[in-house]
């Protein structure tokens, strides 16, 4: 018998996302909920608890509330907002990130999908800390450039609308509070004693994202050179196929945010000298940014192959 999935908050852009990797899959049957009552607590509930296993594609308060609509042991769930990402009981979902990570999301009733900007990071700084390169009181500084489709429906209309502002040309700074949404799991996850110093940019593109994690040497256990960390780096991920690290280049080159659009992959890549250090992962926010990830972090959970329905 094929399991049952249904998106919680289909209409949304990661639901939608979520809906095309699944759409033609024959290994599942796909609950679809009447577009008139997809605000109907009552059949919504139903669906939730039919289900085998439920996205939720939802803002913070609505996950928490579709949750507890759930009345049965056996749904499972994988929450895309940030609700649950640093919840006891819940399983952060990114399988290559710690030792025994994947085997905690195969065997989850309860999986947080991570955030973004918050995967980029956490793909460099994690390993680096597991290792004992990264000392736990380094105060990491990290920026991350986004496509504009990481802002939902309401900034794709802005970026797509007529009338667009002027400003919406150029790069945008955000999260500028230093509050950023992500910075709770980029710290737990980690393993860091403070969040980084975390900076958001928002640009005229579609889709893809650059996270930068920014290193002085001298400040590494060990004091290792861009070279050491790229090979660090590498033997962590090896035989990884959804994450993967370029190889090492003394020569600079322009690196596009946008590379990997349209993939289900991250890659990492290493620049710099004996004294400085840049980590670089770029993916798609659609992708191992959000809807990817979640569509890999249902692969496990059911008993799939894991790179099933992914674009690598």
């Amino acid at each position: 018998m094929r399991p049952k999935v249904f998106i919680d908050g289909q209409e949304g852009t990661t639901g939608l996302q979520i809906y095309e990797r699944l759409g033609g899959r024959e290994d599942i049957e796909l609950l679809r909920i009447d577009p008139e009552k997809r605000k109907d607590a009552q059949e919504r509930k139903k669906l939730l608890n039919d289900a085998d296993l439920v996205f939720l594609c939802l803002p913070d308060a609505a996950a928490r509330e579709a949750v507890a609509l759930i009345e049965n042991d056996r749904t499972k769930v994988i929450d895309a907002s940030t609700a649950h990402r640093t919840s006891p009981g819940w399983v952060y979902g990114f399988p290559e990130l710690l030792a025994g990570q994947r085997q905690r999301v195969k065997f989850a009733k309860r999986t947080a999908n991570p955030g973004c900007h918050a995967t980029g990071f956490l793909s460099a700084a994690a390993p680096l800390v597991a290792t004992g390169v990264l000392p736990r009181d380094y105060p990491v500084t990290c920026y991350s450039l986004t496509g504009y489709s990481g802002g939902g429906k309401k900034m794709i209309a802005e970026y797509e609308g007529e009338g667009k502002d002027e400003a919406l040309d150029s790069p945008r700074i955000y999260g500028t509070t230093l509050r950023h949404k992500h910075l709770p799991e980029m710290k737990a996850l980690s393993g860091l004693d403070e969040p980084p110093v975390f900076c958001p940019i928002v640009d005229d593109y579609y889709k893809g994202m650059a996270s930068c994690l920014m290193l002085h040497n001298a400040r590494l256990t060990g004091k290792p050179t861009a070279e050491d960390l790229c090979e660090i780096l590498a033997r962590y991920y090896e035989d990884q196929q959804v994450v993967r690290v370029a190889p090492f280049e003394k020569e600079g080159s322009f690196l596009a945010a946008n590379a990997l659009a349209g993939t289900d992959r991250l890659e990492l890549s290493v620049w710099g000298h004996e004294k400085q250090t840049i980590v670089v992962a770029r993916f798609d926010n659609l992708g191992k940014g959000a809807s990817g990830a979640a569509v890999q972090n249902m692969n496990l959970m059911l008993g799939f192959d894991e790179t099933a329905g992914l674009a690598l």
